[in-house]
């Protein structure tokens, strides 16, 4: 029994590993397709956003301007992320166009104190303003398995769900959000530039990893065969 147990827990063990290398392999391909994807994207110089996307996918991480009125009664907070120890919220605020259309833009970061928007009149800005930063295409992501549920109620945000903001503005969002870039707004808040430009790529290390692990299985199995002295 043990002469066909073994080598059929080595050989399952060895396809799953080889597998998990495999799957590394194609993880690699599909980041570095993305980051160039990113990276293509980021060069071009930033254009304004058109108020209609026939292919709102093609301007995710595109360098875009916005020319519009925020409306600052509507600000919403999202996430929770520290600052130099500091926890705070990222500040989102729909902006509307000439032409009526909707657009979500993450000002940037506050402290938990400046939350309210009372805290900081001067950032809020009166009038046509002209907004510089980095389209992000939100209409299809999907929360994390440990992010908190939203709670529209108390406007606390944890992940993009676009249908349930537009429920709670009242208004129709376009399903491209932009992160403004790090001009300083008036009174130093919200902090701005915080868009994340990099991704890791860890997978061909992972890969290695599980290959190696094969491998090594397979040595240790061998040498074992070997010290291993023949049944009577």
């Amino acid at each position: 029994m043990r002469q066909i147990f073994l080598p059929l827990c080595v050989g399952l063990g060895t396809l799953l590993l080889l597998g998990l290398g495999t799957w590394q392999m194609q993880r690699l391909a599909w980041k570095e397709s993305l980051i160039a994807q990113r990276d293509a994207g980021l060069a071009v110089a930033p254009t304004p956003l058109p108020s209609q996307l026939t292919d709102p996918t093609a301007f995710d991480f595109r360098r875009v301007t916005l020319t519009g009125v925020f409306r600052h009664d509507l600000e919403m907070l999202y996430g929770a992320k520290a600052r130099q120890s500091v926890i705070g919220q990222q500040i989102l605020t729909p902006l509307i166009r000439e032409d009526g259309s909707a657009v979500l833009v993450d000002r940037g970061w506050v402290p938990a104190d400046k939350a309210h928007p009372a805290s900081r009149p001067h950032a809020q800005l009166v009038g046509d303003v002209t907004v510089g930063g980095i389209a992000r295409h939100r209409a299809a992501d999907r929360p994390g398995l440990f992010t908190p549920d939203n709670d529209p109620v108390h406007n606390r945000w944890y992940h993009y769900d676009l249908d349930a903001m537009s429920e709670a503005l009242g208004m129709e969002l376009s399903p491209i959000v932009v992160e403004a870039d790090d001009t300083p707004n008036p009174g130093g808040l919200p902090i701005g530039g915080g868009t994340r430009l990099t991704l890791t790529n860890n997978h061909l290390q992972y890969a290695v990893t599980w290959y190696g692990l094969a491998a090594c299985l397979i040595g240790v199995y061998i040498v074992f065969r070997r010290q291993q002295k023949p049944l009577p």
